[in-house]
């Protein structure tokens, strides 16, 4: 499967790869699979890793996927995002992606290196409360 996630229920942090040419029907595909998942906590943070990823989304599907978020956002919370976007024209369109998403997360930023998103994430864990 193109989109795959596991999450840590002790640091509420959904880790999501997404691996070879993946669709916009399988990333809506990923959010339905994530509402209804019993082991999803109400409140999450993002690690985006999308070095593995062939294909290019297009603008139109960013949005598309941002507006989707809000219907997932009736089940879990975001809280801070960081993606992992190797290639300089992923990189560019993550950081559109950035702008469309932002009322979704609490911050978002994109990188180009795992350890950096990681880190940067580990010092904005959202607190569970």
């Amino acid at each position: 499967m193109p989109v795959v996630y596991e999450i840590d229920r002790a640091r509420a942090i959904i880790r999501t790869r997404c691996v070879g040419d993946v669709s916009f029907e399988e990333v809506i595909g990923h959010f339905h699979t994530l509402e209804s998942d019993p082991a999803c906590p109400s409140l999450l943070d993002v690690l985006l890793d999308l070095s593995d990823m062939t294909s290019l989304p297009d603008a139109g599907d960013l949005r598309e996927v941002s507006s989707h978020m809000e219907k997932v956002c009736k089940r879990v919370r975001f809280g801070a995002c960081a993606i992992v976007a190797p290639r300089t024209v992923l990189f560019g369109l993550l950081r559109m992606f950035e702008v469309f998403a932002e009322e979704r997360f609490r911050t978002t930023r994109v990188f180009r290196e795992i350890g950096e998103a990681e880190a940067w994430l580990l010092d904005r864990l959202t607190p569970t409360v």
